[in-house]
């Protein structure tokens, strides 16, 4: 059985890693088990700044401010850590803003932490106070409170020598850069690299600290590079082919010079963390030399593990399975994207791909990190629903770069034309489930105004996206579109939870505890008719996962699975966010998966 020191531990660790979503879930195990420990109510709540996911980290720390008052043997530590999250979440607000309320936010957020520093005369609230003043403007101010944050690392150095050097020195190298000494800055920056060279986190947080600052004060971000921060890794590339003269991937006999070339790119850089699939050739090979420099490596597929190794693994001839397995044990984590068969659809490529892609730029944004791509890559783009072309063309859109390691080789039948597909029509569509919470209670005299006031402007809602709203239906209380695209299903999404917000219930004589639930999901869908309705309509196993979502989603909300968050942050990140809220046991014990809120960016 697990203990909460252990979930506290596991915790920890995962913060140290960047991995905020476990940490969230293992401080929150530890909340579960113990309500009373006020370290695990901490970790929850500064996972769930670092996620980006400020609404909740406010209701998280509400907690536990309210578990700290009259509390006893709390820790100096722990009490300005709690106090300095107030800073921190008001720090994010003023981020996210721009122009004259940036700076009123900032100046917020450094009233904060500097009333923190006076009340505990410890460095971090203090520099962080001196930053946040430097972004509100007021630069005397900023600069005399970066001093008395290098005094205070001294008296920390001598009294305590061992207790956080990484953050004692990155502290140094900040107030440097806010009293404009650029030498010392960089020079700071080094030693806490080297310090910090196994918390990758803390060196992003380092980093995402002084870039903003860099661009505040207009000193070229290049300082930064002696952090050496890593990126995270999208990997992809064709298949190897033991017959030389067979069509479908590389020859085998070029196995060795591409290796090489894998080597060399790798050994040019860092990288935190890699995503991609496991296929014979390409995947196979860059996964093996990413685990041999021990990049944690997070296999995306397709399908299941057996199908995918029949259908993407075998044609490689002997040798490939073993490696794959080997691969497998390996990672650092598997996520199999689709839980029924492949049934010769290559389109599941294309999506498994998109989600891999997502998760990468996901934990990029996270950490406040660079991300790129490694293609295998012969230079042909294919055709659109999948392989290493789509693969390259959908990561371009995103400005990130793409190293390509350029191989020659006859092109697959199957590459060179539009495939057939499955027998059965499938195609990948973003799918939007609504309920509305009360419905029930209404009377018949109430059915004509639920009809006009609310069911109609939510129908010229999904109007308005035209042909990408692909299908529709309605239960009265229930509705359910199926997108052309994540970008379609999360702009109706949230404008149908709009429609809810905005009408005055009681004014038109409905029930005042009405309210809608909105849940969204991204996956293959069988396009068959309807023989009862006898229209086009959309089946599947996918349809269903989206169901079983809505009735766990709070009302006035928009809850949206791993999946949909994933291709949602490679296609549209810029317009939406997907705040991760935990592990969510879906209806009728459906499963058990990570849910995400989504909200506006």
């Amino acid at each position: 059985m697990v203990s909460v020191n252990d979930d506290l531990d596991a915790a920890r660790a995962a913060l140290a890693r960047g991995d905020v979503i476990l940490a969230y879930d293992a401080a929150s195990g530890a909340v579960t088990a113990d309500p009373g420990n006020l370290d695990a109510r901490y970790l929850v709540a500064l996972a769930l700044i670092r996620a980006g996911a400020r609404d909740r980290a406010r209701f998280a720390l509400d907690d536990l401010n309210a578990a700290l008052v009259g509390a006893d043997g709390v820790g100096a530590g722990l009490r300005e850590d709690a106090e300095a999250l107030e800073g921190r979440l008001a720090k994010e607000l003023a981020l996210a803003a721009r122009g004259t309320e940036r700076a009123a936010l900032a100046a917020r957020a450094a009233s904060i932490y500097e009333a923190v520093a006076d009340r505990h005369d410890r460095y971090f609230t203090c520099i962080n106070a001196a930053s946040m003043w430097l972004i509100a403007g007021d630069v005397e101010r900023a600069r005399g409170l970066a001093k008395r944050a290098l005094t205070l690392t001294r008296k920390a150095e001598a009294d305590e020598p061992d207790t956080d050097p990484y953050w004692r020195v990155a502290t140094e190298a900040e107030a440097a850069l806010v009293l404009g000494d650029i030498e010392a800055a960089t020079s700071s920056l080094a030693r806490a690299a080297a310090l910090g060279a196994h918390d990758v986190a803390a060196r992003a947080v380092t980093g995402r600290q002084l870039r903003m600052l860099c661009e505040e004060t207009g000193v070229d971000t290049k300082l930064l590079d002696s952090l050496a921060l890593p990126d995270v890794l999208h990997f992809c590339g064709h298949r190897i082919t033991a017959d030389a003269e067979a069509a479908g991937g590389f020859a085998a006999r070029d196995e060795a010079g591409v290796a090489a070339q894998i080597a060399e790119f790798l050994d040019r850089g860092t990288f935190d963390a890699a995503y991609g699939a496991l296929a014979c050739g390409a995947d196979i090979m860059i996964a093996e030399a990413l685990l041999e420099r021990h990049v944690p490596v997070h296999v995306v597929l397709p399908f299941g593990i057996d199908e995918f190794e029949d259908i993407s693994v075998c044609s490689g001839g002997g040798g490939w399975t073993a490696r794959y397995r080997s691969c497998l044990e390996r990672a650092a984590s598997v996520n199999i994207v689709y839980d029924s068969a492949y049934s010769d659809d290559p389109t599941l490529f294309g999506y498994s791909a998109n989600v891999a892609m997502g998760h990468a730029l996901g934990r990029a944004r996270h950490l406040g990190i660079g991300a790129q791509q490694l293609a295998v890559w012969d230079g042909h783009t294919g055709f659109a629903v999948a392989g290493t072309g789509h693969d390259v063309a959908a990561w371009s859109t995103t400005g990130r770069p793409t190293h390509v390691i350029p191989v020659s080789h006859r092109r697959a039948a199957r590459e060179q034309s539009v495939p057939t597909g499955p027998e059965t029509p499938r195609s990948v569509g973003s799918i939007i489930f609504t309920d509305t919470k009360g419905f029930s209670s209404l009377r018949d005299e109430h059915q004509r105004t639920y009809v006009d006031e609310l069911l109609r402007p939510m129908g010229e809602v999904l109007d308005s996206f035209g042909d990408k709203v692909q299908y529709r239906n309605t239960w009265g209380d229930a509705i359910l579109a199926v997108c052309e695209d994540v970008a379609t299903a999360a702009a109706a999404a949230l404008a149908l939870q709009a429609v809810m917000r905005k009408v005055d219930l009681a004014a038109i004589g409905l029930p005042e505890d009405l309210g809608m639930r909105v849940s969204a999901h991204i996956g293959p869908l069988i396009e068959l008719d309807d023989p009862l309705r006898r229209v086009p309509a959309f089946w599947g196993r996918e349809l269903t996962r989206a169901a079983r979502i809505e009735p766990r989603t709070p009302v006035g909300e928009v809850y949206v699975t791993e999946a949909f968050a994933a291709v949602c942050t490679l296609e549209c990140g810029h317009e939406f966010a997907c705040e991760y809220v935990g592990r969510v046991t879906t209806a009728k014990e459906f499963e058990t998966i990570p849910m995400y809120r989504l909200r506006h960016a």
